[in-house]
Order: C-alpha cells, then sequence, then structure tokens
C-alpha cells in the first residue's frame, strides 16, 4: 500500500529490535533471476488463470509482491539471494504482471485464498512467507486462514484496517479517487483491508512466528507497525534506519541474508 508519510524515526528502546544486521553483506549468487525462461508456470485457481514462478530448490519460501507490482518489480534481487538454498515461489495476483485482470473490486480475501489454492496445487505445506506491503497483508491473512500452509511469516510494511491510520491516510485516498474515478487500488488502499480480515483481534490467533518489518520512514507509521508487533503472540521488530517503504528494493545487502537467518 502506498501512502504520503514520510518519517525520520528509529523504534524506542523498549521495543526488542533485532539488530546486528547492518554489518551483514551478500554476495553475488549464481542464480536465476525473475522472468527467466523455464521459471514462469500458469495455475487455474478458483476459476482464473494464475502467473507464477519457480526457482531453486530446498525448503519452499513464499514471496508476495506489492500492491500494484510484479515478481521482477519487487523480488528481483531476492530471488538471486535466495534461491540457491531454498525453492522460491513467487505468484503475481489478480491484475498484476502477467496474471490477467478480472472484473469487480479487487479483494485481500480473495488474494489470500488465490494463494492458498496455489500451494495446495503444489503440495506445498509449512511454507515460509515473505510480503511486503499488500503482500505482507495477504502473508498475515494466510498464516490465520490456512495456518497447516505456513510455517513463519516475514511481513514489511504491511497495515491493519485503514481505521487504525491516521484519518489523513483516508483523505490521501480520496484525493487519489478523485484523481482517478474508479480506481480500484486506491478503493482497496482506503478501505481494507477490513475488520473482519484482519484486526488486533484476529492477529492474536495467529500462531506462527512472525518477523513484522518497515522503514524509519516508511509510509506505514511507526506506531502502527509497532501495534501490530505487539498483537503477535510469537513476534519480533525489525525496524530498518534510513529507509523508506521498499526494505527488501532498498537494502537487500541487509535484508535478505538476515531474512534468511531468520527462516532458519
Amino acid at each position: 500500500m502506498p501512502g504520503g508519510f514520510g518519517r525520520e524515526r528509529w523504534v524506542p528502546m523498549q521495543f526488542p529490535v533485532l539488530a546486528g544486521v547492518l554489518a551483514l553483506l551478500v554476495a553475488p549468487a549464481a542464480a536465476t533471476a525473475a522472468g527467466d525462461a523455464g521459471a514462469g508456470h500458469w495455475a487455474m485457481v478458483n476459476g482464473h488463470r494464475l502467473y507464477y514462478e519457480v526457482h531453486g530448490s530446498g525448503r519452499p519460501i513464499l514471496l508476495l509482491h506489492g500492491g500494484g507490482n510484479s515478481i521482477e518489480g519487487s523480488w528481483k534481487r531476492q530471488i538471486v539471494d535466495f534461491s540457491p538454498t531454498r525453492e522460491v515461489i513467487a505468484p503475481e495476483q489478480v491484475g498484476n504482471g502477467h496474471t490477467p485482470d478480472l472484473p469487480g473490486p479487487y479483494s485481500y480475501g480473495r488474494m489470500t485464498e488465490d494463494t492458498a489454492a496455489l500451494l495446495v496445487q503444489l503440495h506445498r505445506k509449512d511454507v515460509d512467507v515473505v510480503g511486503w506491503s499488500d503482500g505482507g497483508i495477504i502473508a498475515l491473512m494466510l498464516a490465520l486462514r490456512h495456518p497447516e500452509l505456513v510455517r513463519r511469516v516475514v511481513a514489511t510494511g504491511a497495515n491493519l484496517n485503514p481505521d487504525e491510520l491516521p484519518p489523513s491516510w483516508k483523505t490521501d485516498r480520496d484525493n487519489d479517487l478523485k484523481a482517478s474515478p474508479g480506481d480500484r487500488l486506491a478503493l482497496l488502499w482506503r478501505d481494507f483491508p477490513s475488520r473482519d480480515e484482519l484486526s488486533l483481534a484476529l492477529l492474536k490467533q495467529i500462531h506462527a512466528k512472525v518477523l513484522v518489518m518497515g522503514g524509519d520512514h516508511d509510509l506505514i507509521p511507526l506506531e502502527h507497525l509497532v501495534k501490530i508487533y505487539q498483537a503477535l503472540p510469537d513476534a519480533e521488530l525489525w525496524i530498518l534506519p534510513h529507509t523508506g517503504h521498499g526494505t527488501f528494493l532498498e537494502r537487500p545487502e541487509w535484508t535478505d541474508p538476515f531474512v534468511l537467518s531468520f527462516l532458519q
């Protein structure tokens, strides 16, 4: 989810923050990149076609892209870094990347169920799920709705119901809709996830271990990320310094080795 919040802040000391990653560097890996021939596949899920890619081998990692984005736009570097030791599964949601659009509003619930259906078709359970922005929302909803499919979760730049965000958030989305009437992504970001899809109370039902991530000037306010972290039964919090909403895009030399370590 994009937005208009710029914050130069660090996590308060009373919240345990994952540390030690700043000194880690990722060596270039000889692996296939997103979009390489042979990696792309199509599945029929819930009555429509869904594009996905598979790279590497090992314990599976599911990568869930940001809203209005794609595998290539969200995860190109991570596929290179993760696939030498892990099987990377990366779908593209309806109307994103290669996957054809469908009529009607966009729905986090539908995207979550499409993702679950893909994992079932691939006979994958106990999957580690890494999601950015909208993908982070889907990752948390997947852990809530289909706990048998999920082992651990990394969610960066995710948010709960927009009513939990500052009023200016909905004002920004309303302005987006005035500029582009009928924009389904702006409608999704303004009003969803709904409280019955993802809320502080629902987060308490997630038993997978979760790494909550964000930048210190993320589009999602720091206070909101802290609320998510505090509501989860088994979670860690990592706020990256001098970083915005695109943590994996901006800081792959920090994020990639640390996330692999967290998922061990």
